[in-house]
């Protein structure tokens, strides 16, 4: 934990003293043959107090755009004027990661389900607390990044528990276009953390299995802009991205999925403004001789859609969020600017 009186980060097995950096692979668990499995850990210790900031990634195995905005973070910023502390964690399902999965191998078992972990229990309980307690615990606040699942692709966008002011702040200084509301399942390390007085938000960014240098991009200027707001990059300047939209009720979004099998044609992109009764897609059989249509049901944008164009009845085509008049006025007079 953070030592309040001198500003040092202690974890178990280190200390992190101020104006130092450590890089460090952490133990969390071990393989079959008792080999240990350890997450890479990079603690800067700014020289100058403030709070302390966990950045974390790959908590999904195979979501690999935000890692490198925690790498960049970590080795390619200056940090000599850092007030506070960062602990960035950029891979934290290293068997999942190792093996280009989404789950950890163990009974494929969802790491972002077993926060804030159990010492005692299953693996990825253990794995869970030993993360937690030393590296997310001792925190002020945390950056969790994640892309779509394989075959979608996520519009660059927060999810965050608006109802808690602290988070709300977090969420709205990352200067995102779009803010999905909400608590976040049970077991969610941005849910656990929150509730445990660490306001933490998801940043959703891209698709897994590659990186996207312009998501990467966008996702490095929101990191200043959090660090700028909480005083840890006291040169930066918290950004406003031009209009935001904050998406609350279940009402406001919907998936759209296929009542057809067959080769899907998607006529818009991610982060793309579509109006009520637009077609969003076709699903063709192989010849085209039978096709069916899918029609926005409300005005709004594509948060997520598909990548891997074949479907079955019942698989999900695109996720859609109602903006209201004004937003779509504002977007629509952002002419050549892409929400991509």
């Amino acid at each position: 934990m953070t030592d309040t009186d001198d500003e040092t980060f202690t974890f178990d097995g280190g200390r992190v003293e101020p104006g130092e950096t450590e890089e460090l692979r952490y133990s969390v668990s071990e393989t079959y043959l008792g080999d240990p499995v350890r997450i890479p850990v990079t603690i800067i210790n700014g020289p100058r107090p403030g709070p302390t900031a966990f950045l974390s990634a790959a908590i999904h195995g195979d979501e690999l755009n935000g890692i490198e905005v925690v790498r960049e973070v970590a080795q390619e910023w200056t940090h000599s004027e850092v007030c506070g502390t960062i602990v960035c964690l950029p891979v934290l399902n290293v068997q999942g990661f190792v093996a280009q999965e989404r789950y950890l191998p163990i009974y494929e078992r969802d790491l972002n389900r077993a926060f804030p972990g159990k010492p005692h229990s299953t693996s990825s309980n253990r794995i869970a607390h030993a993360i937690y307690q030393n590296f997310i615990e001792p925190c002020d606040f945390g950056l969790d990044f994640h892309t779509s699942t394989r075959g979608r692709t996520n519009m660059f966008h927060v999810r965050a528990d608006m109802t808690e002011p602290d988070t709300a702040r977090l969420a709205r200084a990352f200067g995102t276009n779009l803010i999905i509301a909400g608590e976040g399942s049970s077991g969610m390390l941005r849910r656990e953390a929150t509730e445990d007085g660490i306001p933490t938000i998801t940043l959703e960014m891209g698709e897994a299995h590659r990186f996207e240098r312009r998501l990467i991009d966008h996702a490095l200027e929101g990191v200043r802009s959090v660090f700028a707001e909480y005083g840890i990059y006291q040169q930066e300047t918290v950004r406003w991205p031009g209009w935001r939209t904050v998406v609350e009720g279940w009402e406001e979004k919907t998936w759209l999925r296929a009542d057809a099998g067959g080769i899907v044609e998607m006529l818009h992109g991610r982060g793309d403004l579509v109006h009520e009764g637009e077609t969003v897609c076709r699903i063709t059989n192989p010849f085209k001789t039978e096709e069916t249509t899918v029609e926005a049901p409300f005005t709004g944008l594509l948060v997520g859609v598909l990548e891997n164009p074949v479907v079955y009845p019942g698989n999900p085509l695109c996720h859609l969020i109602k903006i209201d008049e004004m937003q779509e006025q504002i977007i629509e007079a952002r002419t050549g600017v892409t929400h991509r």
